[in-house]
């Protein structure tokens, strides 16, 4: 009894360190959207911000590098370096990542963001849900939806050039399946982070974690909202 009583507080202990760590991961892509949100409505409306960030093609195309680099140096570098520097980046690309998407409010109704928000929010609970309560594991379907992604990167770089609005809908179609795919594969991934980290684990490297989880969700999220908006926004007239 005492064994079975050992081993119970055991599974408690270990249960309240998984749940202390994906809440702290959602946490921060909470944190990271809400800032997204709010400066992309900041910039939209104030005509001295946006006429500099779209009105010199240089800046925007520099800041979406920026965006690109960080998100690169976060994912590659995040093991060696301090977690307020993770943290640090990783609120600087939701800022960034603010800025240049401020022009959804530029292109689409109030309405139309509000209502396509809130069913992406719906989808991607749903997605969070299975993927972490499954117990198929979804390795493959990640891999076979990384490919997708790729596929999805080139021929968006290739209708940059032929501008085919047929094309742009059938890359949002396929996208919307490629992105709740990856919202399922990379909650059981983050799942899977959280119980396999030993006991007694530094809390800087438990945050350093959670910043990439959180990061990895966030763009999940971002980008499954902006297929839907190209399915579902409605256009500004």
């Amino acid at each position: 009894m005492v064994e079975n009583l050992s081993a119970r507080r055991v599974d408690t202990q270990a249960q309240i360190r998984v749940n202390s760590f994906i809440q702290s991961t959602y946490n921060w892509m909470a944190i990271g959207l809400a800032l997204t949100g709010v400066i992309a409505y900041f910039v939209a409306h104030t005509p001295a911000i946006r006429n500099l960030v779209f009105g010199n093609s240089m800046i925007f195309f520099g800041l979406i590098i920026a965006e690109l680099g960080m998100v690169f140096y976060l994912s590659a570098r995040v093991q060696k370096m301090e977690a307020s520097t993770a943290t640090a980046l990783f609120v600087g690309y939701a800022v960034l990542n603010g800025v240049t998407l401020s022009f959804i409010f530029l292109a689409y109704t109030g309405t139309s963001i509000a209502s396509t928000f809130f069913v992406c929010a719906a989808t991607f609970v749903a997605c969070s849900v299975y993927g972490m309560t499954t117990k198929r594991d979804l390795t493959s379907v990640g891999s076979f939806m990384m490919m997708g992604l790729i596929g999805i990167i080139i021929a968006s770089v290739i209708n940059l050039f032929i501008r085919s609005s047929a094309m742009a809908m059938i890359i949002s179609y396929i996208g919307v399946f490629v992105f709740v795919g990856l919202t399922a594969y990379d909650t059981q991934k983050l799942k899977h982070m959280a119980l396999t980290q030993p006991d007694g684990l530094d809390a800087g490297v438990i945050r350093k974690g959670a910043i990439i989880g959180a990061l990895s969700l966030y763009l999940d999220f971002i980008n499954l909202f902006l297929m839907l908006l190209h399915i579902l926004g409605g256009a500004r007239e």
